[in-house]
């Protein structure tokens, strides 16, 4: 299995409730249901108050590399990413597990 962790930290000036980030976590809550590569999906706000935190997280895993490429080239992950990119910066692990 594949582990894919994304963190979103918010550009400065935005909002949770701004309505571009609110269609954002829309679009990502639904991808969940929309692609059946993915075999675990979760996504939240940060709750820590730490400077260092980042604001938003997706932690989902796929079976395989081909999997995880089907799931990053998918027209719902490729529509909320463009959402995103207008209003935050992120970071990506992925990584192995049993």
């Amino acid at each position: 299995m594949i582990r894919h962790l994304v963190l979103f930290k918010l550009d400065a000036g935005v909002e949770r409730d701004d309505p571009r980030v609110v269609a954002g976590v829309d679009a990502f809550e639904r991808l969940g249901g929309q692609i059946p590569e993915l075999a675990s999906w979760e996504l939240g706000w940060n709750i820590s108050d730490r400077p260092i935190a980042y604001d938003f997280a997706i932690n989902s895993s796929v079976a395989d590399a081909t999997a995880l490429k089907t799931y990053l080239e998918h027209p719902a992950h490729q529509d909320g990413v463009a959402l995103w990119r207008k209003f935050s910066t992120w970071v990506v692990a992925d990584y192995m597990f049993e």
